[in-house]
C-alpha cells in the first residue's frame, strides 16, 4: 500500500487527542465485547434458557431506546470530556461488580438484570457523548469523516477480537477474569481522556429548553429523508442481526455440542 494512501487513510490520527482516544477506546472495546460474551455464558450456565439470554440483552438495550433522544439534548449542554470520564468510571464499576459476584460464587440472574439496565443507561449517555466528542478531538472538519470511519472500523475489529479472547479465557479460567479484564480496560480510556489538551467547552443549546430541544430533534430526524433512512436501516440491522452474539453460548453448546472454547 503506497505511503501516501495510508497517510490519507489514517489522517485523522494526526490529531493528538483523537489518537489518544482511538488507542484507549480500542483497548476498552475489546474488553466490552469480552464481558458481553462472558455475561451471556454465565446466564446460560445458570439457566439453560434462551429466553433469559434475550432478557439480559433486552435489559441492556431498552435504556437506549427510551433515553437516547434525551441524551442527545443533554450532551450538548454538558462538558463532554467530564461526561465520558463519569460514564467510563461507572461502566468500570459495573464490570468490577460482576467480577466480584462471580468470584464470590453468588452471581445470579436477578443480579445481572439490574446491572445490565444500569450499564444500558450509562452506555446511552456514553455513546452519545463519544459521538459528539469527536468534533472536539478532531478540530479540522475535513478530517472528521475519516475519524468517524476509523471509529466505526475500530468497533468492528473489537467485535471480532473480544469474543475470541473471551472464549479463550472462559475455557482456561472463568467469567470473572473476563469481567475483571474489562474493568481494567477502562483505565486506558480514562488515562487517554485525562491526557488530552482541549479548547474550553462551549455549550450549544442557545437557551433552548429541554422540551424544545427534543421537539427540534424529532422534527429534524423525521422530516429529513437521509437521516430517516439511516435511522430505519440501523434499527432494522439491530433488530435482525446485531444481537446474534447473545445466543452464541447456547449455539456453541446445544448445536455444536461444544464448550466455552467453541466461542473462539
Amino acid at each position: 500500500m503506497p505511503s501516501s494512501y495510508l497517510k490519507a487513510l489514517l489522517r485523522s490520527l494526526s490529531h493528538r487527542n483523537f489518537r489518544l482516544f482511538f488507542l484507549g477506546q480500542g483497548i476498552s472495546l475489546v474488553g466490552t465485547w469480552m464481558q458481553q460474551i462472558a455475561m451471556s455464558w454465565v446466564v446460560f450456565q445458570l439457566t439453560r434458557s434462551s429466553f433469559q439470554l434475550g432478557l439480559v440483552l433486552f435489559c441492556g438495550q431498552i435504556p437506549s431506546l427510551i433515553l437516547s433522544p434525551l441524551a442527545g439534548v443533554l450532551v450538548d449542554r454538558w462538558n463532554r470530556r467530564r461526561l465520558l470520564l463519569l460514564t467510563q468510571s461507572l461502566a468500570m464499576t459495573q464490570a468490577f461488580a460482576l467480577a466480584a459476584l462471580d468470584m464470590a460464587g453468588t452471581i445470579a440472574v436477578w443480579q445481572i438484570l439490574p446491572l445490565s439496565v444500569f450499564l444500558g443507561v450509562v452506555n446511552t449517555f456514553d455513546i452519545t457523548g463519544r459521538q459528539a466528542f469527536l468534533t472536539e478531538m478532531v478540530t479540522d472538519r475535513n478530517d472528521l469523516s475519516n475519524a468517524i470511519a476509523l471509529n466505526s472500523s475500530l468497533m468492528n475489529v473489537a467485535r471480532l477480537l473480544g469474543p475470541s479472547l473471551a472464549g479463550l479465557l472462559l475455557a482456561e479460567t472463568s467469567a470473572s477474569v473476563c469481567f475483571l479484564v474489562n474493568g481494567l480496560s477502562y483505565f486506558a480510556v480514562l488515562v487517554a481522556l485525562l491526557a488530552m489538551r482541549l479548547a474550553p467547552h462551549v455549550m450549544s443549546h442557545h437557551g433552548k429548553g429541554l422540551r424544545e430541544g427534543l421537539r427540534e430533534g424529532f422534527l429534524y430526524a423525521f422530516h429529513f429523508l437521509p437521516i430517516r433512512v439511516i435511522l430505519l436501516t440501523c434499527c432494522t440491522a439491530s433488530m435482525v442481526g446485531s444481537s446474534y452474539n447473545v445466543i452464541l453460548p447456547e449455539y456453541s453448546v446445544q448445536i455444536l455440542h461444544g464448550n466455552a472454547r467453541t466461542l473462539e
